[in-house]
């Protein structure tokens, strides 16, 4: 289970705006209500005790890994820490459950286990000393393969045998690298490397135990055209040696079948516009496709044998994760931007439905295509509710990543917006996934600026068009969102009244060397090299170049455990600030790279939402 920090991947419940009162939420805001509000994830299962499950909540105010017992109905909590936990994983037998344990989000631990019915904690690898995961996999014979990222080792994957023997080093390099998937009978291992240098397009690799190579499969192709792969999953049945993976031959994501043993690969008649990812249901005889285009999901059951795809009937809008139970039937987690997620089965109903509250809805979107100088740029828009017309105060709300998209999924920071009377526009810029290879690569070497052109192009647009008051707009963000902010105030210090910064880079050169070495990788991709190689890049493409260049007042949230956007890179941009009198505020947290705790969420969007009102000049 990997760890869920976005407000939709873990809201609950569907509901409407009008949502009745009860004692606990009696006069409390409804945007204080979308945050407090018992949510829940979709719950993994154990692979061979499909009635032992494992999910996070929000039930206590802090995220935490829960157990869940279908067959009796009892749910326990599994974690519980100041900051909360995410990361966990079943055993296949479903006898354990492992959970990642940091320090107060630093993303830099080991792996721990407790018994399924509760017990102790205890090591789940011993010998093997703290780190960034890079991965993990459990075998049906309790052997366990580690994902492990440290500055001095690069990329390390380690064999944990139950009987206490020394971990084995299986797989070792400077460049990034992770755990893809174990064979159903636990013989084979896939990988996936960036060893040819490009932490964008990764090539696979499929080992024994051991650490002797059986099979590899590389797109890069020579370094002419970075194409890539991913692993997706083992064929769930004794002795079958086909892996499913993903690939971009086609311009875009979509799903094979690779024989390892046999070297064949299968490719799959699967003709949708989109994205498209897979998993096998549980009897290995079709996929379970995940299909992603414009903004929006949906699902289907691609058949192997019939090579027939047929649709699996969800609502429009988005469909965050998606599960094949052994029955035949799939539970999703689905919401749009007006309605709050359920974690719903095809067999009917809601499949986990925690009690409290449940969180009011919010405005649905508008879709806005816009000409921008690398193609049609899609962008989301939302108006406030009993505010008039318009035009709006009008926040840009920009997603991190930077490969990652916006969608018609329910989000209670842009709510808390539009209850405030702003319109809300995201814009998926250049370097976005969902709108095929060449998009997402778009932004290589002139990093934040491309970003920055599309956003620009959409602010034209609706201001153009009467959604957005061109003397109030903010440009706000969180992560990559947050670094776009920084540099789109201080390159285009005209264009905005206000900025909202959470954990961004701030000082890139500085951001390189604290931060964790994966994403050194990645930034040795993007920008061609290292701050040393390439120095005219990361100056071109980082925030404190312009700084003294700043118009806008300016909030800024940072983690002081950030291991992704650390924290003395935005010590540095901040000086600048101060040194020139400029109009700022820091708030600093004692987290990682985001907050797990709900009150905290809600501390920190209630700054933004008091810095905007108090900053923002009057219609």
């Amino acid at each position: 289970m990997e760890g869920m920090t976005s407000d939709s991947d873990l809201t609950t419940g569907g509901t409407t705006p009008d949502s009745p009162e009860t004692p606990e939420t009696t006069g409390m805001p409804d945007w204080e209500k979308r945050f407090r509000a018992p949510r829940v994830s979709l719950p993994d299962w154990a692979e061979d005790a499909p009635d032992r499950s494992l999910f996070i909540s929000n039930a206590t105010g802090t995220y935490e890994l829960y157990a869940w017992d279908r067959a009796t109905g009892t749910q326990r909590q599994a974690t519980d820490r100041p900051n909360g936990t995410t990361d966990g994983a079943l055993s296949p037998d479903g006898e354990w459950i492992w959970w990642f344990r940091d320090t107060d989000g630093d993303e830099f631990g080991t792996w721990v286990r407790q018994p399924f019915a509760g017990g102790a904690d205890e090591p789940a690898t011993p010998g093997l000393e703290p780190s960034y995961s890079a991965g993990l996999a459990i075998g049906r014979d309790g052997t366990a393969v580690v994902g492990r990222s440290t500055d001095e080792e690069g990329s390390t994957i380690h064999v944990v045998r139950p009987d206490g023997s020394e971990p084995a080093v299986v797989y070792r390099h400077r460049e990034s690298a992770g755990v893809g998937d174990l064979s159903y009978d636990g013989s084979l291992l896939a990988i996936e490397h960036t060893e040819h240098g490009d932490a964008m397009h990764s090539a696979l690799r499929v080992l024994t135990l051991d650490g002797a190579t059986v099979a590899e499969l590389d797109d890069s192709r020579g370094g002419t055209e970075e194409l890539g792969l991913e692993v997706l999953g083992f064929a769930p049945v004794a002795g079958d040696t086909r892996l499913l993976v993903g690939h971009q031959r086609r311009g875009r994501w979509e799903p094979m079948v690779w024989d390892v043993a046999a070297g064949t690969e299968e490719g799959l008649a699967i003709e949708l516009p989109g994205d498209v990812s897979a998993e096998w249901y549980p009897d290995g005889s079709a996929l379970l496709i995940a299909h992603s285009f414009e903004a929006r999901s949906e699902l289907w059951r691609y058949d192997l044998a019939a090579r027939e795809l047929v649709r699996v009937d969800t609502p429009s809008g988005s469909v965050s994760g998606a599960t094949a139970r052994p029955d035949g039937t799939v539970e999703y987690q689905w919401s749009s931007a007006a309605e709050p997620a359920a974690v719903r089965s095809t067999a009917g109903g809601v499949v986990l439905d925690p009690p409290g509250f449940r969180p009011p809805g919010s405005v649905a979107v508008e879709d806005l295509w816009v000409e921008g100088p690398g193609g049609r740029i899609h962008a989301l828009a939302q108006r406030p509710v009993g505010h008039g017309d318009g035009p709006f105060p009008t926040v840009f709300e920009i997603h991190g990543g930077p490969t990652w998209h916006d969608s018609d999924s329910f989000l209670a920071t842009p709510a808390a917006w539009l209850d405030h009377g702003f319109a809300v526009v995201r814009v998926n810029y250049r370097g976005s996934t969902g709108y095929g290879r060449e998009w997402t690569d778009a932004l290589k070497h002139r990093v934040g600026l491309i970003e920055l052109e599309d956003i620009a192009a959409v602010r034209e647009r609706v201001v153009a068009d009467g959604l957005a008051d061109p003397a109030r707009l903010v440009l706000s963000g969180g992560s990559w969102g947050g670094y776009l902010t920084l540099l789109g105030l201080g390159t285009q210090p005209d264009a905005w009244a206000v900025g909202l910064a959470g954990v961004p880079v701030a000082d890139y050169v500085t951001a390189y060397h604290d931060e964790m070495e994966a994403l050194k990788s990645l930034d040795r991709t993007l920008f061609g090299g290292t701050p040393e190689e390439v120095p005219d890049r990361f100056e071109a493409s980082s925030p404190l170049t312009y700084v003294d260049a700043v118009k806008a007042p300016l909030h800024i949230v940072a983690g002081v455990n950030d291991p992704r956007c650390p924290i003395r890179q935005i010590d540095n941009y901040v000086d600048r600030l101060a040194a020139r009198g400029a109009v700022h505020e820091v708030y600093r947290y004692d987290a990682g790279h985001g907050s797990l705790v709900v009150e905290e969420r809600i501390k920190q969007v209630r700054m933004d939402l008091e810095f905007a009102l108090k900053h923002l000049p009057l219609r």
